[in-house]
């Protein structure tokens, strides 16, 4: 609490809170695949995953910000699941009703979407780390702190369910998908979350762009560690 402005201390609480409520989706198959992971496996948790968010999402955010003495109005949090997280849903399905189940145009579509898709990640990440950059700069000891309880987050949730599916004997092919997805977080939820409850310039949105900076290089520290130790694991 002394390295931290007073002022701002309950909204960075607020953004690692929505940012480890909210579970991964779609970099998960990424993670899956750089680890051989099995990928109906991968697609049944991305499933699970979307089911959590869809019903345990808000309430587990507002039962976590109110054990932090954090008020956050429950409108405006349940009005962020369902435009970030319903709507696409239920468009993604139209949509595929519409193509009446013929599986060449599908396939033919999702191959034109994919690197629209990517372009609006890449462009997202460009916009948050351009309105961020100067508070991420500006303000380095802020960002060390922060960082901190993201990666005992994701260090101890994909060492936890690694060690754990070794002590049921589970594949490896599973057991890496499985470490991953617990570790990594739905970041595009948490930011767009952080911003609709708290503001643009808040603390709980610098926490959440600070989980998307550091990310990706953990995660592929997780993969090297998944990958490195495949035949310690698949020792009796």
């Amino acid at each position: 609490a002394p390295y931290l402005p007073h002022e701002q201390i309950d909204s960075y609480i607020a953004g690692l809170i929505l940012l480890a409520a909210a579970p991964c989706t779609a970099m998960v198959f990424v993670w899956s695949n750089l680890c051989d992971g099995e990928p109906k496996f991968t697609l049944s948790q991305v499933a699970i995953n979307d089911i959590i968010m869809l019903f345990a999402f808000a309430p587990l955010v507002a039962l976590l910000l109110g054990l932090s003495s954090i008020k956050v109005p429950c409108d405006t949090l349940a009005l962020s699941v369902v435009l970030f997280i319903v709507v696409p849903i239920l468009i993604s399905q139209l949509w595929r009703k519409t193509l009446n189940g013929n599986e060449a145009v599908l396939q033919a579509t999702l191959k034109k979407l994919h690197p629209i898709s990517l372009s609006a990640l890449l462009i997202t990440l460009v916009l948050l780390f351009a309105f961020q950059g100067e508070q991420i700069l500006a303000q380095p000891l802020i960002i060390l702190l922060l960082a901190v309880p993201i990666l005992i987050q994701v260090y101890f949730n994909a060492g936890l369910a690694y060690w754990l599916n070794k002590k049921f004997k589970v594949a490896h092919c599973i057991a890496g998908p499985s470490a991953l997805i617990g570790a990594s977080n739905f970041f595009e939820l948490a930011v767009a979350t952080a911003i609709a409850l708290f503001g643009f310039n808040s603390g709980a949105a610098l926490a959440t762009v600070v989980g998307v900076l550091i990310e990706v290089p953990v995660m592929l520290s997780v993969v090297a560690i998944v990958n490195g130790s495949r035949a310690w694991y698949e020792s009796p």
